[in-house]
C-alpha cells in the first residue's frame, strides 16, 4: 500500500515538474518572441530616423507648393519622381554656364549627365519591394542602379559616395524601414541622355 502511495506521489510530483517546466519554457518563448518584435520595431524606427536625417525625402518625395514653400505630399512619401509629371523645358544656356537644374519638386534634375529622376523607395514592386538586402547595399555603397553589379552607375544628384562607409547595422535599419513603408505604385521614368536634352 505504501509503495503504491509513494508511486502516486512520485508521478504527481513528476507531472507537476513537467507542467512547471513547460509553462516556464512557454513563458520564455513568449518573452523571446516579444523581445524580437520589439527589437525589429526598434530597428525600423532607427531606419526611419536615419532616412529623415539623411535627407532622402528631399529628392525622393514628391512635393506641392504650400504656404512655407515646397511640402512633401504625405501619401507619396519616398515614391520618387511621379511617372505622369511633365518634364519642364530645359534651358541649355544655363547648363552651358555650369548650372545644374532641379524640377519644381526636386525629384528630377538636369546636368551634363542628362536628366535623372529620383527612384521610388517604397515597398511597392515599382520601388524596392522585390529588392534583396544585398541589392540595396550595393546600390547605396557602390552606386549601382537597382543594386546590380553590372548595371549603370547611379546618376547625380544621388550622393551614394557619402554612404560607402556606412555601418552595416545602419544600412540594414534603413532597408528594413523602407521595406515597411506603405507601397506606392509609381514606375519612375528612365534617365534621359545628354544628346536628347534638346528635344525636351
Amino acid at each position: 500500500m505504501k509503495k503504491s502511495h509513494y508511486a502516486i506521489v512520485a508521478i504527481a510530483l513528476f507531472g507537476t515538474s513537467v507542467l512547471i517546466g513547460c509553462t516556464a519554457n512557454s513563458e520564455n518563448l513568449a518573452k523571446a518572441e516579444t523581445s524580437a518584435v520589439k527589437s525589429e520595431e526598434a530597428i525600423i524606427k532607427r531606419g526611419e530616423y536615419l532616412v529623415g536625417i539623411m535627407g532622402c525625402q528631399d529628392c525622393h518625395s514628391p512635393k506641392r507648393m504650400g504656404a512655407q514653400g515646397p511640402e512633401i505630399i504625405p501619401e507619396l512619401h519616398l515614391s520618387g519622381h511621379p511617372a505622369d509629371q511633365p518634364i519642364g523645358k530645359v534651358v541649355p544656356e544655363a547648363l552651358k554656364s555650369g548650372w545644374m537644374l532641379f524640377g519644381p519638386d526636386g525629384t528630377a534634375s538636369v546636368g551634363p549627365w542628362g536628366v535623372s529622376f529620383s527612384a521610388n523607395l517604397t515597398s511597392d514592386a515599382t520601388g524596392i519591394g522585390t529588392w534583396s538586402y544585398e541589392q540595396f547595399k550595393t546600390a547605396l555603397t557602390q552606386g549601382k542602379s537597382k543594386g546590380l553589379a553590372t548595371a549603370r552607375p547611379l546618376l547625380p544628384p544621388m550622393p551614394w559616395v557619402n554612404y560607402t562607409n556606412m555601418a552595416e547595422e545602419d544600412i540594414e535599419a534603413v532597408f528594413k524601414y523602407l521595406k515597411s513603408t506603405k507601397p506606392v505604385k509609381n514606375a519612375v521614368p528612365a534617365p534621359i541622355s545628354p544628346d536628347k536634352l534638346a528635344q525636351l
